[in-house]
């Protein structure tokens, strides 16, 4: 039987396969945005049946990422991550070869389920593999490939549906997911969490409450927030999320133990992450829209008129990973969600139906400098922040965070959209989308703010500190 490689060759494989499979999970988040005027043409359907090929994805991928993280601890972290990369390499190929819009929504949700069982297990793997003194560089490669998906999800999916066909979407994961299969099986190495157990209370109480949150969210926009349906869920959800928090406090095992909010390191970067999700992705929603309807460029121009914005992470955030392991993770978090409400506000000043390309270069590179920086050290900062045998429940509960935070961005920037404007005329458009985009350079820089909470080095190393030790005096000194 052959064993997974050990050392510096061990941790650069692991950077390696993690951050590919991070890619695909993230990258199908707004890869579809797209490709739906090709996918009607092609499967037919109704405006709903389309926008539930985007939804079915996000909602059960933030729904089930705390499950997949139990599961990981508890059975295994590299079976579990090989089990989420098969769901998805399969799903993917079944989505590419859907003959009509509803399979091709069932299949996108059973995308969702394996990305929610591999993505928190990618940055437990990361961690455990790393030595503390090259993990800021290594998450900081990790956090740049990241941030790239996301934001490159409509200029790829564009382009595929562009010059190949839709179904490239989705073809384009499988010989990825078929090579990274036996390399994970062969070079990752095997954890547990010492003494993990499910938790199904909580499972079901965490999963039902994020469904119907989200999935009150993400239709709020076309049923409308006072409708019976959407309010209906967004109660449920709160109600069950309640529960779920006073289970949390109670249970002998909780899945998610609230004493780790407590932490102002794991409270100021998750709360971080949800705002700064909710405005980076409301506002790359409507602005790559934008690009295409009042300004007339096709999908891959408006994509590569975006690069400065959606490349930068490639660019910076391994030098800001180097910044976070000098200087700490908070300042180098803080200085990127600054910059990138900057670089928003900077949008919503020039926007207009005619506004030049030069004009928007300013808001596209200070947008991308401000998320490199802080998708470099946000992930280094999560880890950091519990005991090792709770890192993968923390990623899990991170990443959900962000998921949250994205289909609220979309729900929230939409319904501002469509009040103030519409897509009747470029002035229409261009009306509905600037107070839209002031409202996520807000939300972005009340995340600036709110990670302020986050102990800097100093404070998270002296003694008798929450962040130096928590109540089981085992925590990880934050390289905050």
């Amino acid at each position: 039987m052959n064993q997974p490689v050990s050392g510096r060759s061990g941790a650069v494989w692991t950077l390696v396969i993690t951050s590919v499979a991070a890619f695909m999970a993230a990258l199908d988040n707004l890869v579809v945005t797209t490709a739906l005027p090709s996918i009607r043409k092609s499967l037919g359907g109704e405006l709903a049946e389309l926008e539930w090929t985007v939804n079915a994805y996000t909602l059960t991928f933030a729904v089930l990422l705390m499950l997949g993280a139990a599961l990981g601890d508890r059975f295994g972290r590299r079976r579990l991550f090989l089990v989420g990369l098969a769901v998805f390499t399969g799903a993917s190929a079944a989505a590419a070869l859907s003959s009509g819009i509803g399979e091709l929504i069932a299949f996108r949700a059973v995308q969702g389920l394996g990305a929610a069982i591999m993505m928190p297990l990618t940055l437990t793997l990361l961690t455990a593999a790393v030595p503390p003194a090259r993990r800021g560089a290594a998450l900081g490669i990790f956090g740049a490939v990241s941030g790239l998906a996301v934001a490159g999800g409509p200029l790829i999916g564009g382009s595929l549906t562009e010059h190949l066909s839709w179904q490239w979407i989705f073809w384009l994961n499988v010989p990825v997911g078929l090579l990274l299969m036996p390399l994970a099986r062969l070079r990752l190495t095997e954890s547990y969490a010492p003494g993990a157990r499910l938790d199904v209370p909580g499972t079901l109480l965490v999963s039902g409450g994020l469904f119907g949150l989200v999935h009150g969210l993400v239709n709020a926009n076309e049923d409308g927030w006072t409708s019976p349906t959407v309010l209906g869920s967004l109660l449920v959800g709160a109600v069950l999320v309640g529960v779920f928090v006073v289970h949390g406090f109670r249970a002998k095992h909780p899945m998610l133990p609230m004493r780790l909010f407590r932490s102002r390191a794991f409270f100021g970067i998750n709360a971080a992450g949800l705002l700064m999700f909710l405005g980076m992705f409301g506002a790359i929603f409507l602005l790559s829209q934008y690009l295409q309807a009042v300004l007339g460029y096709s999908p891959t121009e408006a994509g590569l008129r975006m690069l400065p914005w959606t490349g930068m992470p490639m660019l910076v955030a391994p030098i800001a990973g180097m910044l976070s392991d000098r200087f700490g993770g908070r300042p180098v978090v803080v200085t990127g969600l600054a910059l990138q409400a900057v670089g928003l506000a900077l949008f919503a000043l020039v926007l207009e139906p005619d506004a030049s390309y030069a004009a928007q270069l300013p808001g596209l590179i200070v947008s991308g400098v401000g998320m490199a920086l802080y998708f470099a050290p946000a992930a280094g900062l999560v880890m950091s922040s519990v005991r090792p045998a709770e890192q993968g429940i923390a990623s899990g509960t991170n990443n959900a965070l962000r998921e949250v935070g994205g289909a609220l961005g979309v729900a929230v920037l939409a319904t501002v959209f469509s009040s103030r404007g519409g897509y009747e005329s470029a002035r229409a458009f261009t009306d509905g989308t600037v107070p839209a985009v002031w409202i996520g350079a807000g939300a972005v820089a009340l995340a600036a703010l709110v990670a302020l909470l986050i102990p800097g080095r100093d404070e998270a190393s002296a003694p008798g500190t929450a962040a130096a030790d928590d109540a089981a005096g085992e925590r990880v000194p934050a390289p905050a």
